[in-house]
């Protein structure tokens, strides 16, 4: 059980979220990752902050995007986490809006169905590879909601 006092504490994760609107326009806002409880992972472990498991079937990928990588206008393949290793990349969608990110922040990538499936545009940004983790769901895995715009 959680002391209330340590409830004050309780964190919370941000991330982008990049999503399609009903007339099939991509977009990226900003949400949190919540609903972390303290508790042990493993018998014999210290007490941690842990979020809720996500069941279902999930593939875990890691991709290198060179120095100079452009990925011109493209969906996701899945909805997947997008966890930045080394380097930077960066993520414009079609609404004009472009993000870049880099280790410590994280992207969850579900732009499907866009007009002319154009999605996103993402690339490297600067001299260094960016490292990604790719965490894709598979289809019955449930999806984070998209966050109302700030």
């Amino acid at each position: 059980m959680t002391p209330p006092e340590a409830l004050a504490d309780q964190p919370s994760i941000p991330y982008w979220h990049v999503w399609t609107d009903a007339e099939g326009i991509s977009h990226q806002n900003r949400g949190r990752i919540g609903g972390f409880v303290m508790a042990s992972i493993s018998s014999g472990a210290a007490a941690q902050w842990l979020g809720s498991p996500q069941p279902g079937d999930y593939t875990v990928r890691f991709t290198v995007l060179p120095p100079g990588w452009i990925g011109e206008w493209h969906e996701n393949p899945v909805p997947q986490w997008i966890v930045p290793i080394s380097g930077r990349w960066a993520v414009e969608t079609m609404d004009g809006h472009t993000v870049e990110m880099g280790v410590g922040e994280i992207s969850f990538g579900n732009d499907k169905r866009t007009r002319e499936g154009r999605g996103h545009r993402s690339w490297t940004v600067g001299d260094e590879a960016a490292v990604l983790l790719l965490v894709q769901f598979g289809p019955e895995v449930p999806q984070p909601e998209i966050p109302q715009a700030s």
